[in-house]
């Protein structure tokens, strides 16, 4: 396993982060474990969740399965760095309440604790603010969490989805504070989908974040989606199925997987390996259902692109370029 720093911190987290978000719904606990031992046994030592997880009338339910992983001890706590997120509501249908979402003080703190009991654990290593929150502002934000640091029950804090001007706002306002502010962004990055390039991680870069692509594979749709179509194996579904419906897409796919059919690449593996190349990127969020396709993500650690290779990808999905210049002069 290869490590880096989380950002401008002094945290060592490994290159991929195993994304949990399909425990529960996809995948049963049992598997669940299976899988986070085996990314464990493997060096993998960040796993990613969220408050929200397991869905609809099960929110919770995938970081309770990791609370029963930690709770078999053998170290499985104290070698991971776990980072949880707050924003969604955690309210039950037909049981709305208010201060149950979003990022006021209130809603922090009692998300913190509840997740502290679902996840058997005292402390959350990097707790992320699952989206951006235009009610609430950040003097009340950083409040509520220097007191959970001051406690111990959150060591750092990091945002998902934001955009590249409250990246900004937030750390200016923590820095205010004589607080060391966000570590970490995770966004919506990969070959198919590169506007953070734009702004976002420019941003992320100049503040000392680590950036942790979430969705590497755009929903599978760089996994060898046309080729599985083809071989009778599972069809596309979702974002990727929503994208192949447009005929630019579907060319820009098979000329993706036409190049890494000369040669000789798995295109799943390749679109983990090109983010690993990409400034500022900390590691990919890895989703696995199986123990199969964990294996398959950890290849990419090894996979090493060719100037060929990485020039054939960005003339096939080219990027946004810096900004201004990407929409100025």
């Amino acid at each position: 396993m290869k490590y880096t720093q989380l950002g401008r911190t002094g945290l060592k987290v490994s290159r991929l982060v195993l994304g949990t978000m399909n425990f529960g719904p996809q995948t049963d606990e049992p598997t669940s474990h299976g899988i986070l031992d085996s990314a464990l046994d493997a060096g993998l030592n960040f796993v990613d969740t969220a408050n929200v997880y397991g869905w609809g009338e099960n929110k919770g339910r995938t970081e309770e399965i990791i609370g029963t992983w930690f709770a078999q001890g053998g170290g499985r706590r104290e070698k991971t760095v776990l980072a949880t997120k707050v924003y969604g509501s955690m309210s039950r249908e037909g049981d709305t309440w208010p201060n149950e979402d979003r990022l006021s003080a209130l809603n922090i703190r009692r998300a913190v604790e509840a997740s502290l009991k679902r996840l058997h654990t005292d402390h959350i290593d990097v707790y992320q603010f699952h989206h951006i929150d235009r009610r609430t502002p950040f003097e009340e934000i950083w409040q509520a969490v220097d007191v959970l640091i001051q406690q111990g029950k959150i060591l750092y804090a990091g945002s998902s989805n934001f955009p590249g001007y409250k990246i900004a706002q937030a750390n200016e306002t923590a820095a205010r504070r004589g607080m060391v502010g966000l570590v970490s962004e995770q966004c919506l990055y990969n070959l198919a989908e590169r506007r953070a390039e734009m702004e976002v991680i420019p941003a992320a870069q100049d503040y000392g974040l680590g950036v942790i692509p979430w969705s590497p594979l755009h929903g599978g749709l760089l996994g060898g989606v046309i080729k599985k179509e083809a071989s009778g194996g599972r069809r596309a579904s979702g974002r990727s199925a929503d994208a192949l419906a447009s005929s630019s897409v579907r060319a820009q796919v098979q000329a993706y997987e036409d190049l890494l059919d000369k040669h000789g690449l798995e295109p799943g593996e390749v679109a983990l390996a090109w983010l690993l190349t990409r400034p500022g990127v900390t590691g990919p969020i890895v989703g696995p259902r199986t123990a199969e396709q964990l294996e398959s993500a950890l290849r990419a650690l090894e996979l090493e692109l060719s100037e060929e290779v990485l020039a054939g990808l960005d003339e096939i999905f080219p990027g946004p370029g810096p900004s201004p210049e990407a929409f100025a002069w």
